[in-house]
């Protein structure tokens, strides 16, 4: 039973980070339909520039947070802007070639700058622990699960109370309506997709935390991405949430009790049988 609990503690650590990678995947797929498979290099992008902060500067990690936020916000919305948005309407091949192009173009880029030697963020707490009755927490893991919530409740409120937010969220209901009610949808989804980006970036803080730095570090997390989507529900936030913390329990426990390598078996077989069931996910809303 120990055993057990400290693994369900452990898979509800690690799925804070998947929801906050997942949030910005889900709503630039659920509102502007596009599969971004440069996902995983924008959080490569923002776990290296926690890195340079960290060595350059002595900046927490932490605290690049929000740094890395804006500084992916900034480029997510240049890129949609400049590139993505000559492709929007286009067929999802088109958008799933250029996303893919990107990510290799971004990746190519931090090897040829960091080279492929693995890099780490090692603040002075790194590795310090705290025992809470059969169950050990690491300090780290604790305050990822702690920003990633943050992260997701302050998205969900601004998509639900500001002007911006609303048009958002009327943009993925009804792109028509929302055009007749004066909502500038080229401009929405340059948002949608930097605050995709951003939110890439701030996950990638929050990996590079927790593991070893690699130019191609990002790419399991587009697979994880989109089960949590599926799982929790495509464009919701609360969906994110919900999928990335389970997602994280059932690859904690596959990990533990069925062996390294399979875990993501569990996941998707879970998923397998959410799809049977309830095929807009968890939390997903139903389409006319």
């Amino acid at each position: 039973m120990n055993l057990l609990l400290q693994v369900l503690v452990n898979g509800l650590l690690a799925g804070g980070i998947l929801a906050v990678v997942a949030l910005g995947f889900s709503l630039v797929w659920g509102i502007m339909n596009i599969i971004n498979l440069a996902h995983g290099a924008f959080v490569m992008m923002g776990a290296y520039l926690s890195y340079v902060l960290f060595a350059s500067f002595g900046l927490d990690p932490f605290a690049s947070v929000p740094i890395a936020f804006v500084v992916m916000f900034g480029f997510g919305y240049l890129v949609q802007r400049f590139v993505i948005n000559f492709v929007v309407r286009a067929p999802i091949l088109t958008t799933f070639l250029l996303t893919f192009g990107l990510s290799l173009l971004l990746v190519n880029l931090v090897l040829l700058v960091f080279h492929g030697d693995s890099k780490a963020v090692t603040p002075a707490y790194l590795g310090s622990n705290f025992s809470l009755g059969p169950v050990t927490v690491a300090w780290t893991k604790l305050w990822t699960l702690v920003v990633a919530l943050a992260i997701t409740g302050a998205i969900a409120l601004w998509l639900s109370r500001s002007k911006t937010g609303r048009a958002i969220r009327a943009t993925s209901m009804d792109i028509g309506a929302a055009q007749l009610s004066g909502v500038r949808v080229a401009h929405i989804y340059a948002i949608v997709f930097a605050l995709g980006a951003g939110l890439a970036g701030a996950a990638g803080v929050l990996v590079g935390i927790n593991q070893t730095l690699n130019p191609s570090m990002g790419d399991p997390y587009i697979i994880k991405a989109f089960v949590v989507c599926v799982l929790g529900g495509l464009g919701s936030v609360e969906g994110a949430l919900v999928g990335g913390l389970l997602y994280g329990v059932l690859e904690a426990l596959g990990s533990q009790f069925i062996g390294t390598g399979l875990q993501d078996a569990v996941a998707l077989v879970v998923l397998l049988l959410v799809l049977i069931v309830r095929p807009r996910g968890l939390l997903g809303r139903a389409v006319a």
